[in-house]
């Protein structure tokens, strides 16, 4: 289904994880402290952050927010 459409990766959600972990990294965050700003608990964050977890996924309210959060544009959690 996804095969036809330019571009699509299948694994984008993997992108995501594993790039909010090195946004946070980068900006030299606590995964305790973001959870706290976020007002979600560390364990959620953890698990978004974890790529093969795939039961807990981010929704975009969440994505926004880290966003602004590490000064980053949405699409840059995209970018592998």
């Amino acid at each position: 289904m996804y095969n036809n459409i330019k571009g699509f990766n299948k694994d984008f959600k993997k992108t995501i994880c594993k790039n909010i972990k090195k946004f946070r990294k980068e900006k030299e965050i606590r995964l305790m402290d973001l959870a706290e700003i976020l007002e979600v608990s560390p364990e959620y964050l953890k698990r978004i952050e974890s790529p093969n977890d795939d039961k807990k996924t981010c929704s975009l309210t969440l994505l926004y927010k880290l966003s602004l959060i590490f000064d980053k544009k949405i699409d840059d959690f995209f970018k592998e």
